[in-house]
């Protein structure tokens, strides 16, 4: 009588066990990854090709069982790369990142198959299905939540950053991110690569591994059509030096029709050469990666393969594909494994790369930071000489990046349109070409590609793995880079560990732009910011003075786990604050600039900087008709809010301080309210929800091309006499 093998208490939730397959007793005896090992020892060994085309199978299996369960979510395209997938672990690789937000399923069953979904409490499988997609569980895309996984992925055209973010931080750590045929329409991930490989051309240890499946979401892919040689020419042709291409189709011994085949229809025999060449092809563009070689891995298999589906029809589950339709029962019927077969894969999991990813990825700990001192802050005399505020943090830049060796300023626009050409001296552009009339060295720390996303997102990316940045834009344009920024904030307020808040510097905005017109006049941007307020973690900063900005960035440069975003003019501007003061509103978010007595009190409530100016000249008018004002400078709108009008209180690093209501009442209590800002006003919106007084809002409206920001604020309505007819109308 046959022995009968126990099935594992992690199988619990398993729908379907299949027999044993072909020749395990002559491959799969033992785990080809040894005890105390981190990956298989011989990458030619038809055990390790038998052992890593089982982890496909059962990554298949979990995969399609898991989004079944929810009858939702994306099983195709991770099922046609998931021998490659298979071929990094059991090399020893785990730092692995993703292009492709659908790839999430996939993920969460290689966390899974690891164990370090139990850093969460899911040990079975019936627990993996329960919490896939559900709230404190397994998101539809990836964030940073999850035990194991490096980085979020959602929009396409931001996985690229996220890899060599970690490539730059971890030289000897090879950060692979797979990447979809169907996202290579997005123009960022090519020329961000080719940039970076510019500026850091010994940093090669990240890889694309490029899912070339033929379909996107729901059609074929814009590259279909391409050959072998064709597809080759066209890395190589963005300085890919080595390009790693296995298609399946090569192995095909069934006659499947068209380009791209399904490899799990082979005869096993193929199957196995077609693993053991993924295998060899994984391992020479890893070595290649790590040993200076800018390189590429490329799979060639038709999407869905071995699941429910093929092609675009694979991506997507519907309400119809739950766990009792025929087509979905097919497809986990195919890749069902016995039990054995399960202990086996998991074994290799756990021991590959020396453990679980939630105990061994490098964004699972904490990166060591330099020393940063006490910042040598200048404080300038309130009314003394006018400061350009950029200049003044451009200093504290240059001095953060002269004690932080990983410390990096990006900017696509230049740092001196923007007043800050201290970083550069300080710094120095990263540049081929050293040449010190232009501030550029090999060596530099302030990265200028000309792509607004490509700044953004090797600044978010590398404050996420732990180190400091600056992101530096003109207003007008940052806009480009902004999705990825958002994705890493909002992965940040859910990261399980704390990690520099990533910091903006936003110049040029649209009053300071008359001359250009309104293609350099878009402060809608901050409508953007106003919206993620609410998030809990992110803080738009308005410094109104030089003073005021080098508290701002000191309080950022002391936070974690935010998004910090400082907006400033690049003109020199009346020094109004003190140092104490900006630190104070850094708490209560405003400060009292001016207050006049008069027989009413109108109270000027104003975000910015220039905008100022015509705020003092009403206040000037009003009291010359014995009516009084305060005006009040918003440094940090979002301590304005109510606390309930946040969600602070379920970011992981909680920041629950907001300006109570007697507090509010000394800033905004008087007879009449009026809102100013350059920007958007939605950033009021904590101010107006929040008064009961008679009020109005000054705001934004459109561009033009003027001579001068006052004439530009008078477009838009902006004037000290517009301030004036309303203030007198609401007091009265």
């Amino acid at each position: 009588m046959a022995a009968v093998t126990p099935i594992p208490a992690f199988c619990e939730g398993i729908q379907y066990f299949g027999e044993l397959p072909p020749q395990f007793d002559t491959y799969g005896k033992a785990p080809v990854i040894a005890p105390g090992s981190k990956a298989i020892a011989d990458p030619t060994d038809t055990a390790a090709a038998y052992q890593t085309l089982l982890y496909a199978d059962a990554l298949r299996y979990l995969t399609l069982q898991v989004t079944a369960s929810k009858a939702s979510g994306h099983p195709g395209g991770f099922a046609s790369q998931a021998e490659a997938y298979a071929a990094l672990v059991m090399l020893g690789y785990k730092n692995i990142a993703t292009e492709v937000g659908h790839h999430a399923p996939g993920f969460y069953s290689a966390m899974f198959l690891d164990r370090s979904l139990e850093d969460m409490g899911i040990q079975t499988v019936q627990q993996l299905r329960d919490r896939f997609r559900e709230k404190h569980g397994l998101l539809g895309h990836l964030s940073g939540f999850i035990p194991g996984i490096l980085a979020p992925a959602g929009p396409l055209g931001q996985g690229q950053h996220f890899a060599m973010a970690g490539a730059l931080l971890h030289r000897d750590t090879l950060f692979p991110f797979t990447l979809g045929d169907g996202g290579m329409g997005e123009p960022y991930p090519m020329s961000s690569m080719a940039h970076f490989h510019t500026a850091y051309p010994s940093v090669t240890n990240f890889l694309p591994v490029l899912v070339w499946n033929g379909f996107s979401q729901e059609h074929h892919s814009m590259v279909s059509l391409k050959t072998n040689e064709e597809m080759t020419a066209y890395w190589q042709g963005n300085g890919f030096e080595e390009v790693v291409l296995v298609d399946a189709k090569e192995f095909d011994d069934q006659n499947q029709s068209g380009t791209f085949v399904d490899s799990t229809a082979f005869s096993l025999e193929q199957r196995l050469a077609f693993s053991k060449t993924v295998i060899a092809g994984v391992d020479r563009a890893a070595k290649a990666a790590l040993s200076g070689k800018l390189t590429v891995f490329i799979i060639k298999q038709l999407k869905g393969a071995g699941v429910h589906a093929r092609g675009a029809k694979s991506h997507n589950l519907y309400g119809h594909h739950t766990l009792d339709n025929p087509d979905i029962v097919a497809g986990l019927q195919a890749n069902a494994m016995p039990a054995e077969v399960w202990e086996l894969v998991r074994t290799n999991c756990e021991r590959a790369a020396g453990g679980p990813a939630s105990k061994i990825a490098v964004t699972e700990s904490t990166l060591s930071l330099a020393d940063l001192g006490e910042l040598p802050l200048e404080e300038y005399a309130i009314g003394g000489e006018a400061k350009v505020s950029t200049t003044a943090m451009g200093r504290l830049v240059a001095y953060v990046g002269q004690k932080d060796a990983n410390y990096l300023v990006t900017n696509a626009d230049g740092n001196e349109a923007s007043g800050i050409a201290n970083i550069n001296q300080g710094l120095k552009i990263i540049h081929p070409t050293e040449d010190p009339l232009y501030n550029q060295s090999p060596n530099g720390q302030v990265y200028e590609p000309l792509s607004e996303d490509a700044c953004a997102g090797l600044a978010a990316g590398l404050a996420l793995f732990g180190a400091r940045s600056l992101w530096c834009s003109y207003e007008s344009f940052a806009i480009n880079g902004l999705p990825i920024w958002q994705t890493v904030t909002q992965a940040m307020a859910e990261l399980r560990r704390p990690t520099p808040s990533t910091i903006t510097l936003f110049t040029a905005g649209a009053l300071e732009q008359g001359r250009n017109g309104w293609t350099h006049q878009r402060p809608e941007i901050e409508a953007y910011f106003a919206a993620m307020m609410r998030n809990g973690n992110v803080f738009p900063l308005f410094p109104p003075d030089a003073n005021s900005i080098q508290a701002c960035y000191d309080w950022g440069l002391s936070t974690v786990n935010k998004g910090v975003v400082i907006t400033a003019s690049k003109s020199p501007l009346p020094i109004r604050t003190t140092l104490e003061q900006t630190k104070q509103a850094l708490q209560d978010g405003a400060i009292v600039l001016q207050e006049t007595a008069g027989s009413k009190t109108v109270v000027f409530a104003v975000i910015g900087d220039m905008t100022l100016i015509p705020a003092y000249e009403a206040a000037s008018q009003l009291a010359a008709q014995g009516i009084g004002s305060r005006i009040v400078s918003i440094v940090s709108p979002r301590r304005l809010y109510r606390a309930s009008d946040v969600a602070w209180e379920i970011c992981s690093e909680p920041d629950g301080s907001f300006l109570d209501d007697a507090g509010f009442d000394r800033f905004f209590g008087g007879d009449a309210l009026i809102g100013i800002t350059g920007g958007a006003s939605g950033m009021l919106e904590p101010i107006m929800l929040r008064s009961t007084a008679k009020r109005d809002t000054f705001a934004w409206k459109r561009g033009e091309t003027t001579a001068s920001a006052g004439e530009l604020m008078a477009v838009n309505g902006i004037t000290a006499e517009n301030l004036v007819k309303r203030a007198i109308e609401l007091a009265s």
